[in-house]
């Protein structure tokens, strides 16, 4: 929602009549001082959208915040109207406090569910800051969300496998529901989240392969060459379960430099729409991308969601750090999912996170079954794995 500045007003006037919390107002406006405003200036209040009123006969501006449980200073903030000479047919805007869900999680997750529920979160929620990190074979921008300025990084990511798209739903929710609570001073499963927002900074890749989940869901690109390129690989079906590689064939949980020589030798040796790492490490726009932004921000520890099996693998070589051990105890604890140190898998993200950091690294394998899951699954699914996603942020 947007407020235009008026004589007298301040971010301090605004927090308390919104009862939104300063620093995130602050944080929506790219403003350290909340002192510094400029009559005219538009700043941005999160948490809220606006509804417009069209006056009638016998109308207020009392009576309108009474109807629609808006805060009276809010709406009179929010509007140019004289609140004793209101005319029938004029319009006021009316501020609305955001407590429902922006994101549906419930329903096949392709990419332009993705952007278009990223557009509506920056929308409501502007202190969430959005990059891009690269872009996918097809050119599909990879955005990366990030929440809060803490010391503390922690990385989340998901869709690396194609067929796990349910996956990029999960953290879509987390954000969307860590977002509201917070702008709403509520508790998330218990704990208290301005902390948490203080203290860390989240970084979530949402969808690192959107090429490959568009062709699971949707079916054979529209765009050449890659139709014919997938059509090829998938030997002519139209059955694409199963597909877990990016549009060229290429595995991108295989395309890391820890061990991938390993697993070269015992995987597919050209395009396949499973498994296939390569013909060298990191050849692919996707996983480049990741690896750069790992680099380049230096995460505290990562998490990487796959399905399926209700496991979290957390070892690599002996290079985890103990801090791991501790980790993934928690995370078990929350989330009922067995830890597993060591499993004869290479060349994963987190793998390569491990060695390349030293820093604790974790493959979290969500549900049970086939992939893709069924979406029957994902209220279960949900409910174990928010203690991961909270105590990532406040251990």
């Amino acid at each position: 929602m947007q407020i235009r500045v008026k004589s007298g007003d301040s971010l301090w006037k605004y927090s308390r009549v919104f009862q939104i919390p300063l620093k995130l107002i602050l944080d929506s406006n790219n403003q350290d001082n909340p002192n510094q405003l400029m009559i005219g200036e538009v700043i941005q209040i999160p948490g809220y959208v606006t509804k417009s009123y069209t006056i009638k006969p016998g109308d207020t501006l009392w009576k309108i915040a009474g109807w629609y449980q808006a805060p009276l200073d809010g709406v009179l903030l929010l509007n140019d109207a004289n609140p004793f000479a209101l005319k029938p047919g004029e319009k006021v805007n009316i501020p609305i406090r955001v407590t429902w869900s922006l994101v549906n999680p419930i329903q096949n997750y392709d990419y332009n569910t993705l952007v278009t529920d990223v557009r509506k979160l920056l929308a409501v929620y502007p202190f969430i800051k959005q990059g891009v990190i690269g872009e996918s074979v097809m050119g599909k921008p990879l955005p990366e969300l990030v929440v809060g300025k803490g010391n503390k990084k922690v990385h989340m990511n998901a869709s690396f496998h194609a067929n796990e798209w349910l996956t990029s739903a999960l953290l879509m929710k987390f954000i969307d529901d860590y977002a509201r609570e917070l702008t709403n001073s509520q508790m998330l499963s218990g704990v208290s989240l301005p902390p948490l927002y203080e203290s860390t900074s989240l970084s979530l890749v949402p969808m690192v392969n959107p090429d490959g989940v568009d062709i699971v869901i949707n079916g054979l690109p529209e765009e050449e060459p890659y139709r014919t390129l997938v059509d090829e690989i998938n030997n002519g079906s139209n059955q694409f379960n199963r597909w877990k590689a990016n549009v060229r064939g290429v595995d991108l949980n295989n395309q890391y430099p820890a061990k991938w020589e390993v697993e070269a030798q015992r995987k597919p040796t050209k395009p396949s729409p499973r498994n296939y790492p390569g013909k060298a490490p990191l050849t692919e726009p996707e996983a480049i991308a990741l690896a750069d932004l790992s680099r380049r921000k230096k995460f505290d520890r990562a998490l990487a969601f796959h399905s399926q099996g209700e496991v979290i693998y957390w070892g690599y070589e002996g290079l985890e750090p103990p801090e791991s051990e501790r980790l993934v105890t928690e995370y078990s604890r929350l989330s009922g999912y067995t830890g597993v140190r060591y499993v004869d898998s290479y060349a994963g993200y987190k793998d390569w996170f491990i060695k390349e950091f030293r820093k604790p690294g974790f493959t979290v394998e969500i549900g049970k079954g086939e992939s893709p899951l069924p979406l029957s699954q994902f209220s279960k699914i949900y409910q174990d794995t928010i203690g991961i996603f909270l105590s990532s942020l406040y251990m």
